[in-house]
């Protein structure tokens, strides 16, 4: 199967996963259809040892609105949104920017009726591959139109059934979540499902990779959680990396499915567009933001330190 990878040189960036990897040869830069078993299998590139004056990757979270009330949300809920007409001109910049991956996210971007016109802005730039991570409650209502629109689908699960589920996010979103997933596979997406590791849901990471499997999802990225806005009340549920890591370690999972941790450490230095279109970045220990600073132009995004992982 060949989907969108954004390039520049050896450094491949895949939008489901939002890992990017490094080829034997170069290639130009832009988004390139390439085959994803094969790139998939491609050693790790890690953004902070890479020598670039942009991000490799960056979120962007054109709004705070969301429908559910998820308590490790990163999100800052007390931030002015910009209007349509900033959010295109946000979308502009980003399509301009020499960065290989733009994962839109929010609050619940599946709420903004122009989502599909600024997914086609920044891959009209010709540079970027476009991500979006969704809790998932809209996705089978919009999953075909958003299949011409984006290269991949993050959805945010918290538990392997309704009860752990919806215990966290609300009742009836594991549901919507799961048929949203189904529908979006369905229409042609490729699908990955995101968790937060928490120390009360830490030992159902098996039962999370084994619905993956079962639901068609491509990949599996368990992250750990940082305290950065409602998930800085939540500091007795962070786990260290190391035993995050032996979680990982413990786990059987499927050939067809790729699992991966995205460590706490690796966060550091990661960088954020925010709905008021302000730029951040994780500080160098990912559990605050720093360098808060309006969204101009393209320069607005150059690194100032190291660059973290998604």
């Amino acid at each position: 199967m060949t989907r969108v990878f954004g390039a520049d040189g050896r450094l491949l960036h895949d939008p489901v996963t939002g890992l990017t990897h490094l080829a034997p040869a170069p290639y130009t830069r832009g988004r390139h259809h390439l085959d994803a078993a094969a790139v998939t299998a491609l050693p790790p590139a890690v953004p902070a040892h890479l020598d670039r004056d942009m991000p490799v990757s960056i979120c962007w979270s054109p709004i705070v609105r969301c429908n559910l009330a998820c308590p490790q949300c990163l999100d800052d809920a007390s931030v002015r949104e910009a209007g349509p007409a900033q959010r295109a001109r946000t979308a502009s910049i980003l399509a301009d920017a020499d960065i290989l991956g733009v994962d839109i996210s929010g609050g619940e971007p599946l709420l903004l009726r122009d989502l599909p016109d600024l997914a086609h802005t920044i891959a009209g730039g010709r540079r970027a591959a476009v991500s979006v991570t969704t809790n998932g409650w809209h996705l089978a209502r919009r999953a075909a139109e958003l299949a011409p629109a984006v290269d991949g689908i993050r959805v945010s699960l918290d538990g392997p059934d309704t009860r752990t589920h919806d215990r966290i996010r609300g009742d009836g979103s594991f549901r919507r979540a799961v048929d949203g997933i189904t529908a979006a596979t369905e229409a042609g997406l490729t699908v990955q499902i995101q968790t937060v590791l928490m120390a009360s849901t830490a030992h159902r990471a098996q039962e999370i990779v084994d619905l993956a499997a079962q639901v068609g999802a491509a990949s599996v990225t368990f992250l750990q959680m940082l305290p950065i806005g409602s998930g800085a009340a939540l500091t007795g549920q962070m786990l260290t990396d190391e035993r995050a890591t032996r979680v990982l370690d413990g786990l059987t999972v499927p050939a067809s499915l790729r699992v991966r941790l995205r460590a706490r450490n690796a966060a550091a230095g990661f960088t954020v567009v925010r709905a008021d279109s302000h730029v951040w970045r994780n500080d160098p220990t990912a559990h605050h933001i720093t360098g808060l600073r309006p969204l101009t132009g393209v320069a607005d995004l150059a690194l100032t330190g190291r660059d973290g992982s998604a």
